[in-house]
């Protein structure tokens, strides 16, 4: 059987002419009204608070940053490829106009369940890549699959495959229409090719696994419950807060006629109602008709006592809103919103250590991680067409590379900025403990790997990185040493030139000191030695 999860209709080739039939009876029935009715719950005060809470955490807004980034690393191609996939990631972002209506393109998917744009792009240039965006709203719009059916050797019909379009329709798709190329019922219905669109959903489906449904679906119920106690509540505060008057008439023996007139008379004669006008703010007397939250007055026979006005008391628990407060409850629990974000639960907002965090927020994290995750299945078809009409990648290179590709959103700077410096502060201080034990009974690819939360590939790139700065460092202190003995020796240069001048003084004075010698007398030729002879 083909795969059906994508919110598509099934429809069969019948005939031997080109037509066919779409079971909007069964299979897509409710899809419009459904759409709708999420909109209309999305404008309830305490709905649309949990719903803010939640875009807001998905989508974060700061200066000077995008709300997205695309991350590349696992990604085996060229420096050159990266940039153009991430320019053309940028220029999908720019068609979107993701920077400012980031927040309100993901609130619309939060809600309708269902997200569609239609590709444009020009015919004479496609390699330009995509020109515009344009919204379509998913109720005018029906995936469909053509199942083709043939018979085999043993007479059964067997799928022997399946043709994806897409039906546009300006009214809509109403319970009970048809689509059929010879008798269309709707006339206005348009054939769309699959590559001019982007259709996401929620991924969510019914008990049945036959429509798609949104993230506010199981809100229904409980939103419902607490609008109708709401109104009861309001209800029984309007009926049973005034005190309200009895008054007993003695009629004596008048006969039933007269003395119901004998009393009217009097209700007529003392009775006022006021009524405040919203519209105007006046405020004016009605008397013509007597509701359940005016005085009562009440006829005494002869005999009894005589005319006597009480007082009837109003509600004394009008303050208790336990029951409206359950199922507000109940509605943020549908909504995966934690219950401490309700108004009255928590006065202000405190910075405090991951220990003070509940629990709720911890799960109310991971659910908006897993709405950016079906997010990003807009910008993978986006950037999967942009990139195959400019040629940067083709069909088969990007099959290879998509599962690689990662989209990182914005996060608030600061909160993230305190959760890691917290986070990497506990690990020191546990590899700090463990230290003494390192090579005895852990090794350090054990603290690497569970005390420090490293994968191979980190660990890899911080070996290296180590290995770098020991190197730098062994590098830094040879310098140093070197430095150090070029100081010493120019050091001791110029001491001894320094002791050089103040010794030749010295030896002047013992050359000065000493006598000098007596002059010999010339010797004559007589007198001086015969030189032998050789």
């Amino acid at each position: 059987m083909p795969q059906n999860d994508d919110d598509a209709v099934s429809i069969e080739a019948v005939g031997g002419f080109f037509g066919q039939y779409v079971d909007f009876d069964h299979t897509t029935r409710n899809d419009a009204d459904l759409i709708y009715k999420y909109r209309e719950m999305s404008m309830h005060p305490e709905c649309e608070a949990a719903i803010d809470d939640i875009v807001s955490d998905a989508i974060v807004s700061e200066e000077n940053s995008a709300p997205v980034k695309i991350i590349l690393d696992a990604v085996e191609y060229s420096d050159d490829i990266k940039r153009r996939i991430i320019k053309e990631f940028n220029s999908v972002l720019s068609l979107l106009q993701f920077q400012t209506k980031g927040y309100e393109i993901f609130r619309r998917w939060y809600i309708d369940g269902k997200l569609v744009y239609h590709i444009i792009v020009d015919e004479k240039t496609p390699e330009r890549g995509i020109a515009e965006l344009r919204y379509v709203d998913p109720v005018n719009i029906q995936k469909v699959k053509q199942y083709k059916r043939e018979l085999n050797a043993q007479g059964q019909r067997i799928i022997t495959g399946a043709d994806e379009f897409y039906v546009y329709s300006k009214d809509g798709f109403r319970t009970g229409m048809h689509m059929n190329t010879g008798t269309n019922s709707v006339s206005s219905a348009l054939r769309i090719s699959p590559d001019a669109v982007v259709y996401i959903t929620s991924g969510l489906f019914d008990s049945r696994n036959k429509r798609t449904v949104g993230y506010l679906h199981k809100a229904i119920k409980p939103l419902n419950q607490l609008r109708m106690m709401e109104d009861a509540v309001v209800i029984y505060r309007l009926s049973r807060a005034p005190e309200r008057r009895i008054f007993y008439i003695d009629v004596g023996n008048l006969p039933k006629q007269k003395a119901e007139q004998y009393v009217r008379d009097l209700m007529n004669k003392y009775r006022n109602k006021l009524i405040y006008d919203a519209s105007t703010g006046e405020i004016r007397d009605d008397r013509r008709h007597m509701s359940m939250l005016e005085d009562y007055w009440l006829p005494r026979r002869e005999g009894g006592k005589g005319t006597e006005i009480t007082t009837l008391q109003g509600a004394q628990n009008l303050s208790e809103l336990e029951d409206v407060k359950y199922f507000l409850k109940k509605l943020y629990k549908s909504l995966n919103v934690p219950l401490s974000r309700m108004d009255g639960e928590q006065k202000s907002f405190t910075i405090g250590k991951s220990t003070e965090i509940t629990r709720d927020e911890i799960k109310f994290a991971k659910f908006v991680n897993r709405l950016r995750n079906k997010f990003s299945e807009l910008f993978y078809n986006l950037l999967k067409t942009q990139l195959i009409l400019k040629k940067v990648l083709n069909e088969r290179e990007w099959n290879r590379i998509k599962d690689k590709i990662f989209f990182d959103f914005l996060k608030d700077s600061y909160f993230a900025e305190l959760k890691e410096n917290e986070v990497a502060l506990e690990r020191a201080n546990v590899l700090g403990q463990l230290q003494s034990y390192v090579g005895v009974y852990y090794s350090q690819y054990w603290i690497k790997k569970n005390i420090l939360g490293l994968n191979d590939t980190e660990i890899e790139i911080m070996q290296m990185q180590i290995d770098q700065e020991k190197e730098l460092e062994k590098q830094k202190q040879q310098a140093e040493a070197e430095v150090e003995a070029q100081k010493a020796q120019e050091q001791a240069q110029a001491e001894v030139a320094a002791t050089q001048p103040e010794a030749q003084p010295e030896v002047q004075q013992v050359a000065a000191e000493q006598p000098a010698a007596e002059p010999q007398p010339e010797q004559s030729p007589e007198q001086q030695p015969e030189q032998p002879r050789l």
